[in-house]
């Protein structure tokens, strides 16, 4: 079996949940759900000797061959880890659901429907080698995000954070789009290897730097960086396992993947460094910054997402530079943005269960009434307090070793002298120790004000207890992974890292084992991260215990000026100008609407024509005009006239009669008996219904029309007439395309076996297309029936009440 098929396993079992939710009501949905992710996750892990070798693996689907776009899944150590973390994370969230989410009350149908459309979506975002499958995974997952932030949704707050999420992330995607085109139209493929490959003659595209950024826009508004990381906070509204699953392994980590899978062909690019560094560190220090201003526990957990986001972001910038110098600290940066990455998964997945048990056990995550909880939630205790030391950069966990090889690599960016990095350099060390010491502060200010501290229990909605062993199971994992990983990290990083690294700088290196990096908690005394690290403990310590003398500080800054209400006032003011927009046009009068239909069509076609130097007339392929046809041609227009200036309207269908009765005679004078049948047909059926109809029309009247409107509907009438016009003239005599006509007559019988080519045409060439417009004629008949009988039974129930 092709195991590109497997992307799409959780989207096919989806179709199974609603039965098995409805069907086993003594079972919880969650617990057929975990087979999914389980089963990937064991699949997956046999890729391990693989990569680890430098190898990779392929397997495709074609979709739209003549396009060259197909479904390619392509496994080598960057999306292996990806859809590592993806499937694991993804397991363990699924069993923390089955004791999160109520099967009593919850839509839980639905809910694991929406997951597993969400996970095949991340799968087949960091499996694509083809950048249109690329995408169309892209949108997925904003779209199945956008069903799983929005799951309450009787709630404001979840449909808000929904439609924000949906809107920022789509936005990115059209701009990824974008860079997907340009670098299609620049290498003349959609292979994401194939673009690699011709990296460095792209390198001198026109296109090259209009493609950088759109794909940085896109990746910026994924993960959530700076000003794109507003949609995070608002997206904690969704249930907690979905928290945890598209905030620390998932939906945020896509676009650091697309950075790093694109950083062999843009990395070359002093612009892709400047901005990635920059803004990732923009981000580490805005998120640490604000973090400590939240209440909430999944607030702070949000914001505390986007600083750690914006720290694996300005990493993978720094490592960029190893494509313009041979120092290995440059590399030495990518192998700490992916070491970093996984071990964020494993404490932020923790941490969030953790916020998702005590709001479970307690009614609230406010965390001013919160306080004294470890006498009574001692577990919940433990693993809070390993996930936030981790996050923190303390040791003995994973989050040290890789927050130590970030202060080092940053450090090690004053001594980078291209582009100007030996001035303007300094910063980079500066802004990143600073925004580290607030990442301890807002560490110890979750754990600490939540666990430790005065007892308020007779502040929250429900007497505090430990949650069931169930629901911790999960977050005691990731707790544990969090401790193993600092013991063993060269273990993780010969399995795991240096083939993801590999992956990143595929020209720098032969085998994933010519990586040669070694990862030790202990450097001695002389190394620059221990002394960064220290000051961030004390500076950060001597923060969390002023909190209260500088938190009033945030209250500066007035509400008017934050991004928020910026994203708030654009879209209330793009509401507004809309509508007024829409009330300049939308009158609500059908003619109206028919001007602009046929003033829009009239000018389109007659200036293609003349563009298109598609005006001819031949007068010597014309018939020959006959006594008939001319008396049958002043009878045409004799009706016509009496149409236009009826002042009647039993006049003026009589008169449309005899347009249409003129029109069939022309058929008949050519010889065209079959369709003048049709045409004396419909003419007397639609002034038979008219006729019908007759009493319940309106009367004439000029509905208030100035000389200005008549003048208008003058113009738009004679241009009509001269488009129709025209363009009659022009199929007549314009041989530049065969006709079709030789066609049909040609395949009537060989192709469909029938005499008549008018009937061949209606039922076989275009058997589809007849068959639509009966079943849109059936379906308007339904309609018009059923406002026909609500009327009717609107109408006996005001009879009865009189």
């Amino acid at each position: 079996m092709e195991f590109v098929l497997l992307i799409f396993l959780p989207v096919v079992f989806a179709i199974l949940v609603p039965f098995a939710y409805r069907k086993v009501k003594g079972i919880h949905t969650g617990w057929f759900v975990l087979l999914v992710p389980l089963v990937l996750f064991s699949y997956y892990l046999s890729f391990l000797p693989l990569v680890m070798d430098g190898g990779h693996a392929i397997s495709e689907m074609k979709w739209i061959p003549s396009l060259g776009i197909a479904f390619t899944s392509y496994i080598d150590g960057l999306s292996l880890l990806f859809t590592l973390l993806i499937t694991g994370i993804g397991s363990l969230v699924v069993l923390y659901s089955v004791f999160y989410m109520d099967r009593e009350k919850e839509d839980l149908g639905s809910f694991y429907v929406y997951l597993l459309i969400f996970m095949t979506a991340m799968l087949g975002v960091v499996q694509s080698d083809n950048t249109m499958t690329l995408y169309l995974f892209w949108e997925l997952t904003s779209i199945s995000s956008f069903l799983l932030i929005g799951f309450w949704y009787t709630k404001d707050k979840s449909r808000f954070g929904a439609l924000k999420s949906m809107m920022i992330t789509v936005f990115g995607g059209l701009m990824m789009l974008g860079a997907f085109i340009l670098l299609s139209i620049m290498g003349e493929t959609f292979s994401v290897r194939e673009l690699i490959a011709q990296a460095p003659d792209l390198l001198n595209q026109p296109y090259f730097t209009l493609a950088l950024v759109l794909l940085l826009l896109g990746a910026f508004t994924k993960s959530a960086q700076f000003p794109f990381y507003i949609w995070l906070p608002d997206a904690m509204e969704a249930p907690t396992p979905v928290s945890a699953y598209l905030h620390s392994a998932t939906m945020v980590k896509a676009g650091i993947y697309l950075v790093a899978r694109f950083t062999p062909i843009f990395g070359s690019a002093s612009t892709w460094i400047w901005l990635v560094t920059g803004i990732g560190l923009l981000t580490l220090f805005w998120g640490s910054l604000f973090a400590v201003k939240q209440t909430d526990l999944k607030a702070i957990l949000a914001f505390s997402t986007v600083s750690q986001l914006g720290l694996i972001m300005s990493l993978l910038g720094a490592g960029a530079i190893s494509y313009h110098t041979t120092a290995a600290m440059f590399s030495f940066a990518t192998y700490a943005a992916i070491f970093h990455l996984i071990n964020h998964a494993a404490f932020k997945g923790g941490l969030f269960m953790i916020a998702g048990i005590i709001d479970h056990e307690t009614g609230t995550r406010d965390i001013r009434k919160l306080g004294g909880l470890m006498s009574v939630m001692p577990i919940s205790f433990t693993v809070a307090a390993i996930g936030s030391l981790s996050m923190a950069g303390l040791p003995p966990f994973n989050g040290f070793l890789s927050k130590e090889m970030f202060l080092e690599s940053m450090v090690a960016l004053r001594h980078f002298e291209l582009f100007n990095f030996d001035t303007w350099g300094i910063m980079f060390p500066i802004v990143a120790w600073v925004a580290s010491v607030f990442t301890f502060t807002y560490s110890m200010y979750f754990v600490l004000k939540t666990f430790i501290g005065q007892k308020k229990f007779e502040q929250l909605p429900k007497q505090p207890h430990e949650a069931p062993i169930g629901m911790l199971l999960a977050p005691m994992i990731l707790a544990t992974i969090v401790i193993v990983v600092f013991f063993i990290p060269n273990v993780v990083g010969k399995w795991i890292i240096k083939p993801a690294v590999m992956a990143v700088q595929p020209t720098l290196y032969a085998s994933p084992s010519a990586i040669d990096i070694h990862v030790k908690a202990w450097h001695g005394f002389g190394a620059v991260g221990l002394w960064l690290t220290i000051g961030v403990i004390v500076f950060g310590t001597l923060l969390y215990l002023t909190i209260p003398k500088w938190q009033p500080l945030y209250r500066i800054q007035p509400d008017q000026l934050s991004l928020n209400n910026g994203y708030d006032a654009m879209m209330r003011g793009s509401e507004k100008g809309m509508n007024r927009v829409s009330r300049l046009y939308m009158t609500g009068k059908i003619r109206t609407y028919l001007l602009y239909m046929f003033a829009f069509m009239s000018v389109t076609i007659i200036a293609l024509l003349f563009i298109k130097d598609a005006f001819v007339v031949d007068m010597n392929s014309f018939a020959a005009i006959t006594l008939y046809g001319s008396l049958n041609a002043i009878v045409l227009l004799v009706s016509v006239g009496f149409v236009v200036f009826a002042k009647s309207r039993l006049a003026a269908i009589i008169a449309l009669g005899g347009v249409g009765y003129s029109v069939a005679l022309f058929f008949v004078i050519f010889k065209a008996p079959d369709l003048a049948l049709t045409q004396l047909v419909i003419e007397t059926v639609s002034v038979a219904l008219f006729l019908l109809a007759f009493k319940h029309l309106p009367a004439l009247s000029t509905h208030g029309e100035t000389k200005s409107n008549k003048m208008v509907n003058l113009m738009v009438s004679l241009s009509v007439g001269v488009m129709v016009t025209l363009v009659a003239l022009s199929s007549h005599s314009q041989k530049m395309i065969p006709s079709i006509s030789q066609y049909y007559k040609d395949t009537v019988e060989t192709e469909a076996a029938g005499g008549n080519i008018v009937n061949v045409i209606l039922v076989d060439y275009r058997g589809f297309d007849t068959l639509f417009e009966i079943a849109v004629l059936a379906i308007a008949g339904i309609a018009v029936l059923g406002m026909i009988r609500l009327r009717v039974s609107r109408k006996e129930q005001t009879d009865e009440n009189k």
